[in-house]
């Protein structure tokens, strides 16, 4: 397993070259970027532009991992759906342009004017959609288990199943849903097929089973990126390097 960080929220303020020089000081070794972020990498970048975001990864330690969308398919309306696929395939465009390995995009909740199945199905055909435009870039698509009802662990395995593609996996998100008394084993083996990408959080709470998760993941051979997903700090880089120490201390065998 790999330690690497999204710039939401923690790292949103910083510009790209802070961002690749403070991550490396503290031994990060990827990130995710998030749209709307300081760092300025959006779909809108020329080509010229995107030559120098890929060049200036290629001589860092932290490898550009993914950008973090909004791009979300759980509308019941289609005219909504298929903008939120075009503006996906943009930033697939993008990763491939930069290097990047992945994006993340994410469902928002069930509309209750509409079966859930409906909404699963409608899910799942745009990942479908989105996945086949990634594989003919190298570029995956990672659904973030997110969103008041489709953060359920089985709502996410059941949209995995709908979408049936192999360029699609989900990121796991670290959320309260996961836990079953005490525990994440439950929700971790049904959704371990799928999980392309991983983001924690607050690794000091001990109300989620951190070494469990991590010794889950080790021990099913999970040799991907753990993202930090953290509140802002007034001490960032402190932070930072707490937040490594600590993260090395749960992860070890």
């Amino acid at each position: 397993m790999h330690l690497g960080s999204v710039t939401y929220n923690l790292l949103k303020d910083w510009d790209l070259e802070t961002l690749i020089t403070k991550l490396e000081q503290a031994g990060f070794e990827a990130v995710e970027l998030r749209t709307t972020h300081k760092h300025g990498v959006e779909p809108s970048l020329d080509a010229a532009g995107r030559e120098r975001v890929k060049a200036r990864f290629a001589r860092s330690k932290v490898r550009l991992l993914s950008y973090g969308t909004v791009c979300e398919f759980h509308s019941p309306d289609t005219e909504v759906r298929k903008k939120h696929v075009e503006d996906g395939k943009a930033f697939i465009d993008l990763a491939h342009d930069t290097g990047a390995w992945g994006i993340k995009v994410r469902p928002n909740g069930l509309p209750a004017q509409v079966p859930k199945e409906t909404t699963i199905a409608n899910i799942g055909a745009a990942l479908r959609e989105l996945g086949d435009y990634g594989a003919g870039k190298g570029v995956e698509i990672w659904m973030e288990v997110h969103g008041r009802d489709t953060q359920v662990p089985e709502v996410s395995h059941a949209i995995m199943k709908a979408a049936r593609h192999p360029n699609v996996g989900v990121c796991w998100n670290s959320n309260p849903t996961d836990v079953v008394n005490g525990s994440v084993k439950q929700n971790f083996d049904l959704l371990r097929p799928f999980i392309k990408n991983v983001h924690i959080n607050e690794l000091a709470d001990p109300r989620y089973p951190w070494r469990e998760f991590f010794t889950l993941l080790r021990k099913s051979g999970y040799d991907r990126y753990t993202l930090a997903e953290v509140q802002e700090s007034k001490e960032p880089e402190r932070f930072l390097r707490w937040y490594r120490a600590l993260w090395s201390e749960l992860t070890r065998a």
